[in-house]
């Protein structure tokens, strides 16, 4: 697998942030890693996130003549743009946030032949608990999830004042590995993203 793709067109990665609890955490590394992919010019950023898109939390069935909502609608469209997603997330009791699995359900062939990315962070974990049940999610949505995850356990200790990871080199490396890994597999899967959508 390549380091690094041709830079003649970027392509789209969504970075969304899916933890909308008070005084989170997510803000921190979903930052960090919006720092890292905005550095490359093989990326056109999109950063969504959850904290600020009022989804419904019923989904309307089977019912296709139901009203969408507008934060729905944008939501999908962006999803549906991207070439790639990154997500970011943490653990709770094991496992990631509802708000997150509330955004995922809401859409379908949306999610078609993405190739999707996680940032995750908790406590010894690093919120590979979180990861390993969204992969499962990720799969029955025909998704192709990647194997590089940026993990940061005890998260509490991994960032400085100003945001930045304490071993800034190993993580600097570590997201320069992750991207690379995302894109290839975005270009990989680009045709069979128009063929789904």
């Amino acid at each position: 697998m390549s380091t690094r793709a041709s830079t003649a067109f970027p392509l789209r990665v969504l970075l969304l942030v899916g933890s909308i609890r008070a005084g989170r955490f997510g803000h921190v590394p979903a930052a960090w890693a919006a720092e890292r992919a905005r550095e490359r010019d093989d990326i056109d950023l999109d950063v969504a996130d959850l904290a600020d898109i009022r989804l419904p939390v019923v989904l309307p069935g089977d019912d296709e003549h139901a009203p969408v909502a507008e934060e729905v609608a944008m939501l999908g469209k962006r999803i549906q743009a991207a070439d790639a997603v990154v997500i970011v997330t943490p653990v709770y009791n094991r496992g990631y946030p509802a708000s997150l699995k509330n955004a995922i359900d809401w859409f379908h062939e949306e999610w078609a032949a993405t190739p999707v990315g996680f940032v995750s962070y908790g406590g010894v974990s690093g919120g590979i608990e979180a990861v390993e049940q969204l992969r499962s999610v990720f799969a029955e949505l025909r998704t192709m999830t990647i194997r590089n995850v940026l993990s940061f356990a005890n998260f509490w200790e991994r960032f400085d004042n100003e945001g930045q990871p304490v071993n800034a080199d190993s993580a600097r490396a570590a997201a320069t590995a992750f991207f690379d890994q995302l894109l290839w597999w975005a270009r990989a899967l680009r045709s069979a993203r128009r063929e789904a959508a």
